[in-house]
């Protein structure tokens, strides 16, 4: 019997090789046949799958989104059952970092994206975001619900905090894939402003009573 196809699977497999190549190459320099040959398939098949370039690059990142949201899962779940506001909000701050070989390419990927999106009118048609502010609403309701147990300080705006968080992490995501910063001293910054937001009502954040 011939074995059946996983047609998924098959996007899935042409995704990743996508993804790897445009993590080396750059994802403007990526075409379809450099794609079909990463991923050790024809070109043929990869022109079944997607059609047009447009269409495989869109497929691309939502399997881009999918990854990061697993990573931050398994970020999640090594901080044990119940993390809490904090340690969820550094989970998904942390897991865009480039500090390791699948967080740089995600990064470099995924900026690509932001800029190619801008200048290339097929991509830009579609969204670029499915949902563009769930990282924001996320992290936002973490410090809400930090402040509601006296773990958050009380006087902040949960909204404009998030946004600045995030894009923190952003800024210091290209920061270090440029060579200007480690990733200790990105992780060392962010934990720095968590510092500052996360606190017990009373304390400050270097643990001294206040009042």
């Amino acid at each position: 019997m011939p074995k059946r196809v996983d047609h998924e699977e098959r996007r899935t497999q042409i995704a990743e090789a996508l993804i790897r190549v445009a993590g080396r190459r750059g994802l403007h320099a990526v075409g379809m046949r450099d794609v079909a040959a990463e991923a050790g398939v024809s070109l043929r098949l990869v022109q079944y799958y997607f059609e047009t370039k447009e269409k495989l690059l869109y497929y691309g990142l939502q399997h881009l989104t999918r990854r990061f949201t697993e990573r931050v899962t398994l970020r999640l779940a090594a901080a044990g059952p119940d993390p809490g506001p904090r340690a969820t909000t550094e989970a998904l701050l942390l897991a865009s970092l480039p500090i390791d070989e699948e967080s740089r390419t995600f990064h470099l990927v995924y900026t690509s994206y932001s800029i190619l999106s801008v200048t290339d009118e097929a991509l830009a048609a579609q969204p670029f975001i499915d949902n563009p502010d769930a990282a924001e609403n996320a992290v936002a309701g973490l410090i809400a619900r930090a402040q509601a147990s006296g773990s958050a300080d009380p006087d902040i705006d949960c909204r404009m905090e998030a946004i600045s968080l995030l894009a923190m992490a952003a800024t210091l995501g290209t920061s270090v894939l440029v060579g200007q910063r480690g990733p200790e001293s990105a992780i060392a910054v962010l934990r720095h402003h968590l510092d500052r937001i996360f606190t017990t009502v009373g304390t400050t954040a270097s643990g001294t009573t206040t009042g």
